[in-house]
């Protein structure tokens, strides 16, 4: 079950520049997204945790590379939001360097879950996120957060239209609905986790055992 797995996640360090990165060992997956789309909380809904990552009403405020190791399978890895107006020109330079120098050198780095709230997708610096991790062969997982702020159907509308989009542009990034105040796309969230920090033989185990 994943759910559990991702329970026992703890903070193990912080990087602020390159050279702080830790050694590379088990597989990663790292969260990005704008410093308004849910990042901190789609994390602690997933790992089942209040306060694993720092959740607060004034965006922007991870500034640093945050790295959770989940025993035994692997890290996540809680990149800085982006896109916030308030934070001085030098200090977003800084922090997509070492975004982009994290996307394209790390060799353990499975794939990215990004965060997008659903009612303000596919802004330019989502695109750019995207693209980058595109040019590092770096799968990309999208999910649109804050689905409970639509209703059913708008959410649906929305997801087609991200996903159209994603086509048009030739992207091969996948996206599903989630909320984490509802809970919503936690389980197919997991299931994407298992994948890229288990792999494919790991995550069929259970299937085969069953039959």
């Amino acid at each position: 079950m994943s759910g559990p797995r991702y329970q026992q996640t703890r903070f193990v360090m912080s990087a602020q520049k390159p050279r702080d990165l830790p050694t590379e060992s088990l597989p990663e997956v790292a969260f990005a997204g704008r410093s308004n789309a849910g990042k901190s909380s789609a994390l602690n809904t997933l790992c089942q945790q209040r306060a694993l990552a720092r959740t607060s009403k004034t965006p922007g405020r991870t500034q640093l590379i945050n790295f959770f190791e989940v025993p035994e399978t692997g890290f996540l890895v809680d990149l800085p939001g982006y896109g916030f107006a308030k934070v001085p020109p030098a200090v977003k330079r800084q922090w997509y360097e070492l975004i982009e120098y994290y996307l394209a050198n790390r060799r353990t780095l499975r794939g990215v879950m990004l965060m997008m709230d659903i009612r303000h997708p596919l802004k330019d610096l989502d695109r750019q996120m995207i693209h980058w991790c595109e040019e590092a062969g770096v799968p990309v997982h999208i999910l649109l957060t804050k689905a409970d702020k639509l209703k059913h159907g708008a959410a649906k509308k929305s997801l087609m239209q991200v996903q159209k989009a994603l086509a048009e542009e030739g992207s091969q990034a996948s996206v599903q609905l989630f909320s984490a105040t509802r809970r919503t796309g936690v389980d197919q969230a997991w299931q994407q986790l298992d994948r890229w920090l288990l792999g494919p033989e790991e995550e069929a185990e259970p299937a085969a055992t069953a039959s």
